[in-house]
């Protein structure tokens, strides 16, 4: 446990980060996954949904949560996804 006040301050905002992208990262992962099963499924609203997908992975990578190759990786293999299925 940390002792000197600096320590301690960093501690507590370790953990509000923390939380913070533990969130994001589980929004991002269930808007792929939906738009992952809409474009398998060829759902009707299968468009709406790998936009959404992207506008939530573009939001992760300004908050800090994601890399910005990462994203694009993500956005690139699921825009092929959507591409092959249509």
């Amino acid at each position: 446990m940390a002792n000197i006040a600096s320590a301690i301050k960093r501690a507590r905002q370790m953990i509000k980060r923390r939380t913070r992208n533990r969130a994001a990262l589980s929004t991002l992962r269930t808007a792929i996954k939906r738009a992952r099963v809409a474009v398998d499924s060829k759902a009707a609203d299968a468009p709406a949904q790998v936009k959404a997908a992207i506008s939530t992975i573009d939001k992760a990578v300004s908050r800090g949560v994601l890399k910005k190759q990462t994203a694009s990786r993500y956005v690139s293999r699921l825009s092929n996804r959507a591409q092959a299925a249509s």
